[in-house]
């Protein structure tokens, strides 16, 4: 059978291609028309932006507070500047935030309908935050009390305005934070200022082991001390002073009681035989993070009564 009588076969060939053309040309035509929209669209918010005043908001960490700090948590507070530079209020729709460590999550949440930024206006959005210490210590074994550890919090605000539609801003701020440790606390000896049974005016020499990475500045105490099982109350401090970091402090600690309170135990005071103490209460020192309430305690401890010279005594063995 010769080529010549299959002429139809070489017609839907090129029927084909010539199909295949137009529809090449047909979709040219339609993305070059749906990008003509987009470029119209474009074109109309940029001329509704220019004309009405529609803009981007900004948004900027101003300021990261540690209102309140003790041995169980760390409350902070981030405030965000937020700027509105439309002629409308615009919805702050959610807050997402994070605070990590070296890489490590410490603590994340989601903060839903935070308010309403005025128009042309702007507002400082508060974030509260609570770092608990036992969440992070269970977690991270190697953050240990008394350290300081870095952190980076990172904030992530919503909003929603006209035209631009829902917008993301990110936000990131470095810092430190304590994990505050309690201090030791020690009676190294008593010595007797004036004695008498009725009332006796003593001193009580204190011992201070600051064991964090961190200054405390002591401002004053509020403790119950008992001596021999008698409780002789407590007693105010007379000047601050500074707990060096890792370091100890002595310092002096009047204290005024009745000898006769006492019974048989005041015999063992009188003849400076070791006096069973224990004391307990809180200490509220200033710090680079803040204002802190710290407890002291000291159970079943023993120190010994000293008399001045005056009184007939050895005070040779102050430091």
């Amino acid at each position: 059978m010769s080529s010549s009588e299959n002429p139809e076969v070489v017609e839907r060939i090129f029927k084909d291609k010539d199909k295949e053309e137009k529809e090449e040309k047909k979709d040219e035509e339609k993305g070059g028309f749906i990008e003509k929209v987009k470029d119209f669209i474009h074109d109309i918010g940029e001329k509704i932006e220019e004309t009405i005043g529609f803009g981007k908001p900004t948004a900027d960490v101003s300021g990261i507070h540690i209102p309140h700090i003790n041995l169980e948590k760390a409350e902070i507070v981030v405030d965000v500047l937020v700027k509105n530079p439309n002629p409308i209020p615009i919805p702050l729709i959610d807050i997402n935030y994070l605070i990590e460590s070296d890489g490590r999550k410490l603590l994340s949440g989601l903060i839903p309908d935070a308010g309403t930024i005025h128009a042309h206006g702007s507002e400082t959005v508060k974030i509260p935050l609570n770092l608990v210490y036992d969440d992070i210590k269970s977690t991270y074994h190697d953050i240990k009390p008394g350290s300081i550890i870095p952190y980076k919090i990172k904030v992530d605000l919503i909003v929603d305005v006209p035209v631009f539609g829902r917008i993301t801003i990110p936000l990131e701020k470095n810092g430190e934070i304590p994990i505050p440790y309690k201090p030791d606390i020690d009676v190294e000896k008593i010595h007797f200022k004036r004695f008498s049974f009725e009332e006796t005016v003593a001193v009580l020499k204190l011992k201070l082991e600051n064991k964090n990475d961190f200054d405390l500045g002591l401002n004053s105490l509020d403790y119950d001390l008992w001596l021999s099982d008698v409780n002789v109350g407590g007693a105010e401090l007379e000047k601050s002073a500074k707990l060096e970091k890792n370091g100890i402090t002595y310092i002096d600690l009047p204290i005024t009681f009745r000898p006769k309170d006492f019974g048989s135990a005041l015999w063992d005071m009188i003849r400076g035989r070791g006096t069973c103490y224990s004391m307990k209460g809180n200490i509220n020192v200033d710090t680079p993070f803040g204002a802190m309430k710290l407890p002291i305690s000291k159970e079943g401890g023993t120190t010994s009564f000293k008399k001045n010279k005056e009184d007939g005594g050895d005070d040779d063995e102050d430091e």
